[in-house]
């Protein structure tokens, strides 16, 4: 074998062994590469005005969170629950100097001025307000309004009140509560033009105890139905107790799914869907759509036809199916559509009310207050404007407006 053979068959084999050995060296941990994921490219804080554990608004609220949440990758998100309205500036502070939140959505009616103030502050922050009418450029409003569904509520309850006496628990005397009360009075009193509806007040958003010793105290009165604005199925609790007694007390469930509260009970309720709205919120925040400069004409308002809400005490039952005999049996007669039982006016009223048209308002007049002056004429609608700043009780309600 030749000299120059011999040393490039040396060659190989060195070559070969390096090439083994490397192959067998393991990295160590510094040594990995390692692909770091993305950070969130947007970030939502919200601030809410009771426990996400309420079984009612802020736990709705935080239902909307966790979904957006789920479906966008670029979004993280962060909340505050219980806050005091007197002290949501802290909380906005905090959201923006230490959370750097891109978007801040506050939802509680008396969170408004705060978060405006905030707006101000913070311009290049933008913010959402629920419930609430005051924007500026970078702030919003957005609310999924449930009054058309407490009139829906209405009929049914003036179908099923044998007394003749509604009650209602109020949650605060602001123009959301008021507005929802009357359009529940509406319904009742279409069905049982006799029937009134007393409104006792609780000064709370959450307080079950309070709730539950305002809806027995309305119950001692002689009232056989019960609707309220409290986040907490207390009420619905006390219908249920009562009938189970053998003393029926027909309940309607608020904002959250409480009919296992009260299965012989509950006949329906409001349901939101707060997800499809922060979905469609942040998707537009994030694409550029809506930034600090044009949001001051920004206010969602979504009623059944958007589908921001939903009739029943559950998501699967519009009505409670027990219920639906009764409400057939009960007939009125409507001066268009003529003689029908209230269970198909009720499915009426949802097709004219989900129509793009939007083919019936529950306030239309001729509407009047608890004094007999005409708000509405015969054929007049309510404004927008006008429901969220109404401040009186139509007639049939038994109670007064704390001013």
């Amino acid at each position: 074998m030749s000299k120059r053979l011999f040393t490039l068959l040396g060659l190989t084999v060195v070559v070969t062994l390096l090439l083994t050995a490397c192959s067998m060296v393991q990295p160590t941990p510094t040594e990995e590469v390692v692909e770091e994921e993305e950070a969130p490219a947007m970030k939502a804080c919200f601030i809410y005005v009771g426990p996400i554990g309420d079984y009612g608004w802020s736990h709705a609220h935080d239902q909307g969170r966790l979904y957006v949440e789920e479906q966008f990758d670029w979004l993280d998100t962060a909340y505050a629950e219980s806050v005091p309205e007197a002290d949501v500036d802290r909380f906005l502070d905090r959201f923006v100097v230490e959370e750097k939140c891109d978007v801040v959505f506050t939802s509680s009616f008396g969170f408004m001025d705060g978060t405006l103030v905030a707006a101000e502050k913070y311009p290049d922050t933008l913010f959402f307000h629920c419930s609430g009418y005051k924007r500026a450029p970078n702030m919003g409003t957005y609310m999924a309004d449930f009054y058309q569904l407490y009139y829906l509520n209405g009929l049914m309850a003036g179908a099923l009140t044998e007394s003749g006496k509604v009650g209602y628990v109020g949650a605060h005397p602001i123009p959301e509560v008021v507005r929802h009360i009357n359009a529940f009075t509406l319904g009742v009193q279409e069905v049982n033009p006799e029937a009134t509806v007393d409104v006792r007040w609780l000064f709370s958003w959450y307080d079950p105890a309070a709730a539950r010793e305002a809806a027995e105290a309305l119950i001692d009165t002689g009232v056989d139905v019960l609707a309220f604005t409290e986040d907490s199925p207390a009420v619905v609790e006390v219908g249920q107790e009562k009938t189970e007694a053998g003393q029926p007390v027909y309940t309607f469930s608020h904002y959250s799914p409480m009919g296992s509260f009260g299965p012989d009970s509950a006949v329906s309720g409001q349901l939101v869907d707060w997800g499809i709205i922060y979905e469609d919120i942040l998707m537009k925040a994030y694409t550029g759509v809506y930034d600090k400069t044009n949001l001051e004409d920004v206010d969602y308002w979504w009623l059944l036809r958007e589908k921001g809400v939903l009739l029943g005490a559950t998501f699967d039952d519009p009505i409670n199916p027990k219920f639906e005999e009764d409400l057939k049996a009960v007939t009125v007669t409507d001066p268009l559509l003529g003689e029908m039982n209230v269970y198909d006016l009720i499915q009426k009223r949802i097709e004219q009310m989900t129509d793009p048209a939007m083919l019936f308002d529950p306030f239309t007049g001729p509407i009047s207050d608890q004094e007999g002056t005409e708000r509405l004429v015969a054929g007049q609608r309510a404004t927008i404007g006008e429901l969220l700043s109404i401040d009186w009780f139509v007639e049939g309600n038994v109670g007064t407006i704390p001013r």
